[in-house]
């Protein structure tokens, strides 16, 4: 039995400039923070059924992976060559749908899951690489690399993507005390409201293919110069004013699609700004529900009081600096003990 997790990320800056139809022309920028809520995966063998069984919100039970319906899984297996005998179950912390980049961690769990089944090696490059071809090149979702890397290396993180598709990763270090002032700051709320990034992705790739100088392009000209500055103001501690750089990073992230802001949401958020102290806030991923970002150095207790009275729970998190990881591999430890007879 194996059993791997990869943790959910929430994005800083820079989002949209991940996707090929962006990077390929002007270079992406992105900063993220892997944080300490996870998708397991629990890998076994099928000792005496030859079918392979994935359990998520359904439940798969197949003789062949040219019938599952998970693509994700199903893509996975193809590239380790796995066709039989083997039971996948995925548990999360949160909710899927939510703009914490759930499909990518859970393909990046599945496959370290994978590597280590076939003993193949499970580096967070590879791994991140591995999802990416699956999810950008196999499966044509409308997708960029951020989600698979955060969930590969973890940390407070910066993405580089040259217009080749290289990746460049850079971790950023700040003191214990200045994490948690920033997290402290940082709010994130669950809206509730669980949407497909895909319909909002594919609106914004088709825009930027479409034409040169579009509004969505510009928008996101924008937003990788905004990507940038949060990462100078975070690295020089200057947290109130990433603040008010997520502000502005919303507004533009606003023009990629009429699908992006959510009225009752863009409502609530400007009451917070007038009467709770916020300085900026955005919702986290593609936009449409999900999770709400509110950065906020005052008042936190009236802030939380108001969301919770809307229906929206603050989700309590700090960073997790590992990412994908093998949380246990009892087939080795089985091993070991026979080793040692």
């Amino acid at each position: 039995m194996i059993i791997t997790r990869a943790p959910f990320r929430i994005s800083l800056g820079g989002g949209g400039t991940d996707l090929p139809s962006f990077y390929e022309k002007h270079e992406g920028f992105v900063f993220n923070i892997a944080i300490d809520k996870y998708i397991y995966i629990h890998l076994k063998p099928s000792i005496l059924e030859p079918e392979i069984k994935i359990k998520y919100s359904k439940n798969e039970c197949v003789n062949n992976i040219s019938e599952l319906s998970h693509t994700r899984a199903k893509e996975a297996l193809k590239i380790y060559n796995i066709n039989k005998a083997i039971e996948i179950t995925s548990i999360a912390d949160l909710p899927s749908s939510s703009g914490l980049g759930s499909s990518s961690s859970y393909l990046t769990a599945l496959l370290t899951a994978l590597a280590v089944y076939t003993r193949k090696p499970c580096y967070p490059h590879r791994i991140a690489e591995q999802a990416c071809q699956i999810e950008i090149e196999r499966l044509k979702e409308p997708i960029g690399k951020q989600d698979q890397y955060i969930a590969a290396y973890g940390g407070l993180t910066t993405l580089d993507i040259k217009k080749d598709g290289e990746v460049k990763v850079n971790k950023v270090k700040l003191s214990v005390n200045s994490l948690h002032t920033f997290l402290g700051n940082a709010h994130v709320y669950y809206t509730g409201l669980q949407r497909s990034a895909s319909d909002i992705l594919e609106e914004q790739d088709r825009k930027t293919r479409e034409s040169d100088g579009s509004e969505v392009e510009n928008s996101l000209l924008k937003i990788k110069e905004l990507g940038l500055e949060i990462y100078e103001e975070i690295i020089k501690e200057n947290f109130d004013n990433f603040g008010l750089l997520l502000d502005k990073h919303w507004q533009f992230k606003k023009n990629l699609s009429d699908k992006v802001a959510v009225p009752e949401i863009e409502k609530l958020y400007e009451e917070t700004k007038r009467s709770y102290g916020v300085l900026g806030g955005k919702l986290i991923g593609a936009g449409g529900g999900g999770f709400l970002m509110l950065y906020c150095n005052e008042k936190h207790r009236l802030l939380e009081k108001f969301m919770k009275f809307h229906g929206m729970p603050r989700l309590d998190y700090f960073i997790d600096f590992q990412g994908t990881k093998v949380v246990a591999d009892l087939r080795a430890s089985h091993e070991l003990n026979i080793n040692h007879l």
